[in-house]
């Protein structure tokens, strides 16, 4: 039997980082088995274990990678609008707070929809989750620096970190809960994210 390349080991663990990020987002950490995600990936149980020692060293590799996606795509938006920072804090939060990231959290936002499993699960667990936050609270204080600075606002940096971490709480927690009555009750989900778009897009 051929021995397994190190471009096919690399190509297979990004399967299963994939299958994991969209299964743990969309059925939470506990609630898919290592089996499943396997399955998904297109590949058998045993060889799991070829990549990662337990389904926690998985699921903080997943914590790892959707914080880097989702910090990549916040640092799309800022070169997006070089010239306005107050312009890309309303595209963030016009992308973020959607019925589309409501309603498709395997692809969405890993703060909103891991934000309980790191809270369940060990302290490693809340680790890198607070090592994601921290990249979203950096982002966004030096965003609204930069809005103050261009409008001509005096605003201290411990200020504009304060408001960077209520405007992104509030952002991850509109999303929460209009997924928590998505299918008992549509309209008061969609009410509860054009209510939370349009106080967040007067800050």
């Amino acid at each position: 039997m051929p021995r397994i390349t190190q471009e096919q080991k690399k190509l297979n663990r990004e399967k299963i980082v994939s299958a994991a990020g969209e299964g743990f987002r969309l059925r939470g950490i506990d609630g898919i088995g290592i089996e499943e995600l396997m399955k998904a990936a297109g590949m058998t149980h045993g060889g799991f274990y070829n990549h990662f020692s337990s389904k926690m060293d998985l699921a903080l590799e997943v914590y790892s990678r959707g914080f880097a996606d989702s910090l990549d795509a916040l640092a799309a938006i800022r070169g997006a609008h070089p010239r306005s920072a107050g312009a890309a804090l309303r595209d963030m939060i016009d992308g973020y707070v959607t019925a589309a990231h409501r309603d498709h959290p395997e692809t969405g936002c890993a703060s909103a929809t891991l934000a309980a499993d790191a809270a369940r699960h060990s302290v490693a667990a809340q680790a890198e989750y607070q090592r994601g936050l921290e990249g979203y609270f950096g982002a966004i204080t030096e965003m609204v620096l930069d809005r103050a600075h261009q409008s001509g606002t005096e605003l201290g940096a411990a200020e504009a970190r304060e408001q960077a971490i209520a405007l992104f709480c509030q952002m991850v927690g509109s999303l929460v809960v209009s997924r928590a009555v998505a299918e008992a009750d549509p309209a008061l989900s969609d009410e509860v994210l054009t209510a939370n778009r349009g106080q967040l897009g007067q800050r």
